[in-house]
């Protein structure tokens, strides 16, 4: 097996009902995402949490509650946070400099948005050579609007995991990968 890591990217009160950019399906995706950082956790992988951060935004505001990773995916005790301004976690960001240090040749994403920061992230990690995996039922998203036509957060989702499969990684679901 390649030396791992699970990449928990932005599970932040932000995107629960309460915070100011609730996510389509976040609690089915936040618990997919738990199984799968206790799945990495048992077998010795690498958790890295993501967070998210912007200064002078009204979202994802520095020492706001928004900000703090939701507890059902928690960083353990000793576990690395990141904590990026874009949405590429590599951007700007010791994560790459910490996966290298760790000798990590495949990552595991899931998180949040799927639209955004998932896809940059899964993007830049199949950029730098790692191998890729998205967890597809482990992200979540929203809505979008274009040009006044509403996109659906499913259609969204789909779309972009199609795109993620079509040549940036492996996307399975949470029970494809904890049966491997």
């Amino acid at each position: 097996m390649l030396n791992r890591a699970i990449i928990v990217i932005d599970l932040q009160n932000e995107y629960w009902p309460g915070g100011n950019l609730p996510l389509e399906n976040i609690d089915s995706a936040a618990a997919n995402a738990a199984r799968v950082i206790a799945h990495g956790r048992q077998a010795g992988d690498l958790i890295v949490n993501v967070r998210h951060e912007m200064p002078g935004a009204p979202v994802f505001v520095p020492g706001s509650d928004g900000v703090e990773i939701h507890e059902i995916v928690a960083p353990a005790e000793g576990e690395p946070v990141i904590t990026k301004n874009f949405p590429n976690s590599f951007r700007e960001t010791g994560l790459k400099a910490l996966l290298d240090e760790k000798g990590i040749e495949e990552v595991i994403v899931v998180g949040a948005m799927s639209h955004m920061c998932i896809d940059a992230t899964v993007r830049a990690a199949n950029d730098f050579g790692y191998t890729t995996t998205t967890i597809h039922d482990a992200c979540a998203t929203r809505d979008l609007e274009f040009k006044g036509a509403t996109v659906p957060a499913a259609h969204v989702h789909t779309a972009m995991m199609s795109a993620l499969a079509f040549f940036y990684g492996e996307v399975v679901s949470t029970d494809a990968f904890i049966a491997r």
